[in-house]
């Protein structure tokens, strides 16, 4: 009895270190933003530890990061679907963890990207639902104020096909307004000054109000800063049309 423990216990160990040492070099490669190499070490972690809630998250990041790159709807379509899969399940283990409610917002959005109008309206209730969530479960954290932003400037800009489709779909839709939509922006930058796509989505928020001076400036801004995330790119260029449209 007592060798049978022995080897549990050291089985025990050994796997614990094999989950630490493939989340570590996972980590690695996140880091340098290449979200493909991360989910080779990632994926067989999560067969050590299905549970684990903020491995979940990582994955989930993972099929986000990785989409710039994909080539087709289709494929994009499928990378943010699974992604929004292992958010769900680390809001499902830890429910009061922001980074997972953040993270059921985010791939929402990207997943609407995507999609018609009636999917947009659809998910767009839940979208704020899981961003306010966010917000309050850590008000530090810049970009679930970003997410809650941009739920104010979608649907504050939204045409009135896409109104009248909410309020079929909802009987009413929840308030929206450019104004929240610029204060929720500004809180993020005030967080984390140093993220670009803050700068020029409040930029965007002003185009859309017709601020032409402001949007101008960040958009300027946002712009001239660094690429230090992988979708960096993909916002610039929604930058550059946003500012050749003034």
């Amino acid at each position: 009895m007592k060798v049978l423990l022995l080897l549990l216990f050291t089985a025990t160990i050994s796997c614990s270190q094999d989950l630490a040492l493939l989340i570590r070099q996972g980590d690695i490669h996140d880091l340098k933003c290449q979200a493909d190499e991360a989910l080779q070490y990632y994926l067989p972690a999560e067969k050590l530890a299905p549970t684990k809630a903020d491995l979940l998250i990582k994955i989930a990041r993972q099929y986000i990061a990785r989409m710039p790159k994909l080539t087709t709807i289709a494929e994009k379509l499928i990378s943010a679907q699974t992604a929004l899969t292992y958010a769900e399940r680390a809001v499902e283990k830890a429910p009061n963890s922001c980074e997972a409610h953040l993270g059921v917002a985010l791939c929402l959005g990207r997943i609407i990207q995507l999609q018609g109008n009636r999917e947009k309206v659809a998910a767009s209730r839940l979208i704020k639902e899981s961003a306010e969530r966010a917000v309050k479960l850590d008000p530090r954290n810049d970009y679930a104020w970003h997410m809650l932003a941009r739920w104010h400037q979608g649907l504050a800009g939204a045409n009135s096909f896409m109104i009248g489709l909410a309020r079929i779909i909802y009987g009413d839709i929840p308030p929206a307004s450019n104004e929240d939509a610029t204060k929720y922006f500004s809180k993020a930058i005030e967080l984390r000054p140093d993220r670009l796509i803050h700068h020029i989505e409040l930029g965007r928020t002003y185009a859309q109000m017709g601020k032409k001076d402001e949007a101008r400036r960040l958009l300027i801004k946002g712009l001239a800063m660094p690429d230090t995330e992988i979708d960096d790119p993909e916002t610039k260029d929604r930058g550059r049309k946003a500012l050749a449209s003034l």
